[in-house]
């Protein structure tokens, strides 16, 4: 079979042309720690999750073993192609847990667009004052409809 490659027909990938003026994402935490952007974009990060109480410190249990977490950085893009903002997250190694061992059931909350419209539609038939739930919820179901 004779195909592109072997025939040495390539197409250039315009991602690499771009990619040149685009700052590298670090790997590791001690990469992003030289650079005072990702450090503050992990203070940004940090501060969100204490904010919002995602999590509390509390002494290890003595059956399971601890689950570590790491720092996921990522750049993200105007439609220009220049830098919008550095965006740091700290992530739970799920991949360490072992099923009935560390855990035994999981919770990912998670909506779907046919609740959205259930919502909606009952604060309608009943006359439900629009709050700010209600808002969030109309400009998530927007959202969808227009980039899905």
């Amino acid at each position: 079979m004779i195909t592109c490659s072997k025939v040495g027909i390539v197409k250039p990938k315009l991602l690499c042309a771009i990619a040149a003026h685009i700052p590298i994402e670090p790997t590791t935490f001690k990469e992003a720690f030289q650079s005072s952007a990702w450090r503050e974009a992990m203070a940004v990060g940090f501060q969100a999750l204490t904010s919002q109480t995602t999590w509390k410190l509390v002494p290890p249990p003595t059956h399971s073993k601890v689950i570590g977490c790491k720092w996921v950085y990522r750049i993200k893009l105007l439609a220009d192609g220049s830098v919008e903002h550095y965006k740091a997250c700290l992530v739970a190694k799920g991949f360490h847990q072992t099923v009935g061992f560390d855990f035994s059931d999981t919770f990912s909350p998670v909506i779907k667009p046919t609740t959205i419209r259930l919502v909606l539609s009952l604060a309608i038939s009943h006359d439900w004052s629009a709050n700010w739930m209600f808002k969030t919820l109309f400009y998530m179901v927007i959202y969808l409809r227009l980039f899905t």
